[in-house]
């Protein structure tokens, strides 16, 4: 356990929507390394997920609880478990989002003009529904113990548009591609939902912060990395670990005056 005074989170219960997904895996490992207690919430997987996910966990320190975040009744159950076993947590990230996936129908990566309206309200469902009912259930738990700090996972697509030349190479190879509209819709919805919650839970000790992500690199085709990477002035894509110092500084106390903020780590994407 690696721990110290400004940056500890000794002892912390701290939920984590999505967590047995790539980046949420990350963000779990570094809280347990912090000594947090890890309450992975998903909609699949049991004991045998959270131990291959997890090797390393001692099981006093991590339980999985399974729930849907589009369905607030599944929410309440899981904080029901989590505070039966631990107490209420004091630490949220809305991890959890869809995103059209490459190998997505041709619909779903077509034209904005044609873009399915059932596309649209899953993406929305749980990218921006998840999160608002999320905290909803485990922010309002946490205003009532009087502390507590609540991390939304924002996109650089949520910032700025997708900048859609970086899918040439699909276009020149006869495809209909498109990034589609509603995952950039649904992380900018994030933003004032974000700025909502802390001024509205800021005299009741919850702060509530956005953190803003870009690419991660998950062997992505060499196509890809080499229409992608020149649109970032570090000129590559994130390591999923380099999102971790971000995660522990938002759930820490060495973020204790910041609230209705965004924190962007994307490599020097949005400052071109």
């Amino acid at each position: 356990m690696t721990n110290d005074a400004l940056f500890g989170l000794d002892g912390r219960v701290v939920a984590v929507t999505g967590g047995l997904g790539q980046l949420g895996r990350q963000y779990g490992h570094a809280l347990l390394a912090r000594g947090a207690r890890l309450a992975i919430i998903e909609n699949r997987g049991g004991d045998a997920e959270l131990r291959a996910a997890y090797p390393e966990a001692n099981p006093a320190q991590i339980m999985l609880v399974n729930a849907d975040v589009t369905r607030r009744v599944t929410l309440e159950a899981a904080l029901g478990a989590i505070r039966q076993r631990w107490e209420v947590p004091s630490g949220l990230v809305n991890n959890a989002a869809i995103d059209s996936p490459p190998d997505a129908p041709a619909s779903e990566v077509g034209a904005f003009e044609t873009y399915p309206e059932t596309s649209w309200d899953k993406v929305m469902d749980v990218n921006v529904k998840g999160v608002f009912l999320a905290c909803q259930v485990f922010g309002g738990a946490m205003a009532a113990t009087g502390r507590g700090s609540i991390v939304n996972v924002a996109s650089i697509y949520g910032k700025v548009s997708p900048n859609q030349s970086i899918y040439d190479f699909r276009r020149q190879k006869g495809e209909v591609f498109f990034k589609p509209v509603a995952y950039s819709a649904s992380k900018s919805a994030i933003y004032n939902l974000t700025r909502y919650l802390a001024t509205y839970w800021a005299r009741q000790g919850v702060r509530v912060n956005t953190l803003t992500l870009a690419g991660v690199f998950n062997n992505q085709p060499e196509e890809f990395l080499a229409a992608y990477t020149p649109h970032v002035p570090m000129g590559r894509m994130a390591k999923a670990e380099e999102y971790e110092g971000a995660v522990i500084f938002l759930l820490s106390g060495a973020s204790s005056y910041m609230t209705g903020a965004e924190l962007v780590i994307d490599g020097g994407w949005t400052a071109w």
